[in-house]
């Protein structure tokens, strides 16, 4: 597509025809797919589907992340005209063919059912061969995608960012916490705990069940660079799914969340680990706990659409052309 013919795109999100390629319909306008994608439920050929869970139901504070995917995507609509920034001129809407899956549809009174149906709904694109970018929704929603990965790959490496570890212990299964998941996540088997790490923490867990930890200040002290060969180093080729809860960004730059925590990181420093992480062999991935009615600024929304657009490039990094 050229810039030329951006006074007959429209919509792109239902009328595009190709799922490669930039988007220069008014960002101001239109129906909102991520990135201008086509709204499908045909994973033929598909590389990545982007799907929603507006699901809030396990949140221990402030609720509204199920209004995160749809802010997401709206705020995505300022990125589909040229390739990201930082990454040598690759473009995965150039490369990859991307959809947008929609949301999955859940009974929102029925949550005993809820962790099945994600599972299913996830395991439905695994199947299908493409991989998952999943926008949230609270964090808990990465335990039943976790689940559907694991089934396909076995245990995968977890980076998470975040402000919590979110190891809290809780033997129940059948409860459903946000701040408990990944110690369930583990206990199942469901984490290789020695090759998986947490970076962003700053609030007190005493039993982290072996994960490794960068917590915010040792990224201030060591800096984004370093962190990021940290981060490498732990991973190695491991499959990884990578997880981004937006509060481990600083309130300052992402004040739309339901547990903000002072003293994260920058915006600055997040997209720098995330486009020196290249090269790690990431298989899926999410964005969590945006809650866009606490910021009337709209930043949280616009930090969590560039985040998933650099697991885009992280994911197809690795499987580039040439």
């Amino acid at each position: 597509m050229a810039l030329s013919d951006a006074k007959n795109q429209v919509d792109l999100g239902f009328t595009r025809k190709q799922l490669k390629g930039q988007a220069y319909e008014n960002a101001f306008g239109g129906a909102t797919s991520f990135l201008r994608r086509r709204y499908t439920k045909d994973l033929t050929g598909v590389d990545i589907a982007v799907t929603g869970v507006p699901f809030d139901q396990a949140v221990t504070h402030r609720p509204g992340t199920r209004f995160g995917p749809r802010a997401i995507r709206e705020a995505s609509a300022l990125q589909p005209f040229d390739a990201p920034y930082g990454w040598d001129g690759y473009d995965p809407m150039e490369e990859l063919n991307i959809i947008d899956y929609g949301d999955l549809s859940f009974d929102y009174a029925d949550i005993p059912s809820f962790p099945g149906a994600l599972q299913a709904h996830i395991k439905t694109i695994l199947d299908a061969g493409a991989a998952s970018i999943t926008l949230g929704g609270d964090h808990y929603i990465s335990f039943p995608i976790l689940r559907a990965y694991a089934e396909k790959f076995g245990p995968v490496s977890l980076l998470q960012f975040d402000a919590h570890s979110d190891t809290w212990p809780d033997d129940d299964m059948a409860r459903v916490d946000h701040g408990t998941m990944f110690y369930k996540a583990v206990k199942e088997g469901l984490i290789d705990v020695k090759r998986s790490v947490q970076v962003g923490i700053r609030t007190t867990n005493p039993d982290t069940l072996g994960v490794n930890t960068i917590d915010a200040r040792e990224v201030h002290e060591r800096g984004p660079v370093k962190t990021a060969i940290k981060i490498k180093e732990i991973l190695g080729d491991a499959q990884t799914y990578l997880t981004f809860d937006i509060d481990g960004l600083d309130p300052a730059f992402a004040p739309g969340t339901g547990t903000p925590v002072w003293g994260g990181l920058t915006s600055g420093q997040a997209s720098i680990i995330l486009r020196d992480l290249a090269g790690i062999n990431m298989i899926g991935g999410d964005v969590v706990e945006v809650s866009p009615q606490y910021d009337v600024s709209g930043a949280t929304a616009v930090a969590g659409a560039h985040v998933a657009m650099e697991l885009l490039c992280l994911w197809g990094w690795t499987r580039r052309k040439g």
